[in-house]
């Protein structure tokens, strides 16, 4: 089943690919062509996504497979249970992840956006993955 892109999984996307570099920008340009076509079945928010790529240009990315942006997730008191991590194939958007590295605190796309719309997160410690 293919649906449309969900508002928090916009949300999401748009707060982990904010900035001005050229494959950050690229990718945010592809996000209105998106569409989910799948979800992870444990309930963490995980969306696999897809994208008529004859509408969109590919971002500057390295061939194949990769993580093109992420941000590491913090509570209100400070834990970092989780990440975002979103994934491109050959330039093309292709899945955000929600992970959770934490037995204690539930990580799902709500609190990963609720974390992110704080601004609960650390900088991308490295420049965008070319």
């Amino acid at each position: 089943m293919i649906e449309r892109l969900p508002a928090d999984v916009s949300d999401v996307l748009a707060l982990v690919l904010a900035g001005d570099d050229p494959v950050r920008v690229a990718l945010r340009a592809q996000v209105p062509h998106l569409r989910v076509t799948g979800r992870c079945g444990c309930g963490c928010g995980t969306a696999y996504f897809g994208l008529d790529a004859g509408e969109v240009e590919p971002a500057p990315t390295r061939p194949g497979r990769g993580v093109a942006a992420e941000a590491l997730l913090y509570t209100e008191d400070g834990e970092c249970p989780g990440e975002v991590l979103v994934f491109t194939d050959d330039g093309c958007l292709s899945w955000l992840e929600v992970c959770s590295w934490s037995d204690e605190v539930e990580v799902d796309l709500a609190a990963a956006r609720r974390w992110l719309r704080a601004g609960r997160t650390a900088p991308d410690p490295s420049p965008p993955r070319p």
